[in-house]
């Protein structure tokens, strides 16, 4: 069995698991883009940074069970945000460390999604009732009860306290969308992990010199037990993009027979894109 070949089934083994355990799915993807990128992705990677997820959880004060979610936000918000300086600016969105976990516990920067990661992580491991907001455009963290006594912290924002209003205005800014009550619900970690794949494989469209970045993002969320059908498509279409016609023109063949009851149209021009595909094999 290769390395690839070992990192994947290692991914897909995790993401079957009967509780994800989210970090080390993150670090995994991170893993995948630092051997892919040509550095080394062993298994020190994941250690230190589960190590340094422990430290932090370390430092926080011991409030018990019976702390209200308020204090158990203002108690990360000081460490995390405070003292350790956790936060995102705007020009974190163009890096793609900014979407690997290890890389945003060392530099302290990152997208607001793998920042929160980091929260909900530290948070976890200290005994706080944790978990993810997965607001359109904008991920942040909640405490205590999602459907009753609860507080929203952004930590993009170095972990500043949100009221709902609050809330609304990062989306409507985001997408110019109204907030549903449903978008509060607690993220559960597959959906996590696949948005912050999703964030990898934008941030590598913008690209095109990256499509081997978009690849292994699509690959990996592939093996998500849960993922969009159209992401097969998409690896086909990137095949062929990098040449491998063959394969692509076979995959998306393949993706036709899928649609063809459901949508036989879309099924059509999927057919053609494969001739055309194959025709550049000759």
């Amino acid at each position: 069995m290769d390395d690839t070949t070992e990192r994947r089934r290692r991914f897909a083994a995790a993401a079957r698991d009967e509780r994800p355990d989210l970090a080390l799915l993150c670090l995994l993807v991170e893993q995948e883009a630092l051997v892919e990128g040509g550095e080394a992705g062993d298994e020190c990677v994941v250690d230190a940074a589960q190590i340094e997820l422990d430290r932090l959880a370390g430092l926080l004060p011991a409030l018990g069970r019976g702390a209200s979610p308020q204090r158990w936000a203002e108690a990360l918000g000081e460490l995390l945000g405070g003292r350790c300086g956790f936060h995102g600016v705007p020009a974190d969105y163009r890096r793609l460390e900014s979407s690997l976990l290890g890389a945003v516990l060392t530099r302290r920067r990152g997208l607001p999604i793998l920042l929160s990661v980091v929260w909900i992580e530290t948070a976890r491991r200290a005994g706080a009732p944790v978990y993810g907001v997965a607001l359109p455009g904008h991920f942040v963290v909640g405490f205590g009860d999602p459907y009753g006594e609860h507080v929203l912290v952004d930590p993009f924002d170095g972990g500043r306290i949100l009221s709902e209003d609050d809330a609304g205005l990062l989306v409507a800014g985001a997408t110019g969308a109204p907030l549903s009550p449903s978008v509060f619900s607690p993220a559960e970690p597959l959906d996590i992990v696949l948005r912050v794949l999703n964030n990898i494989r934008a941030w590598a469209a913008a690209r095109p010199e990256r499509s081997d970045v978009q690849l292994w993002a699509v690959e990996l969320a592939l093996l998500l037990p849960s993922h969009p059908a159209r992401l097969r498509f998409e690896r086909a279409e990137l095949l062929v993009e990098r040449g491998d016609f063959a394969r692509g023109a076979r995959e998306m063949e393949e993706y036709a027979e899928v649609l063809a009851a459901a949508d036989p149209t879309v099924a059509e021009s999927v057919r053609h894109r494969a001739l055309a595909a194959r025709a550049m094999l000759n």
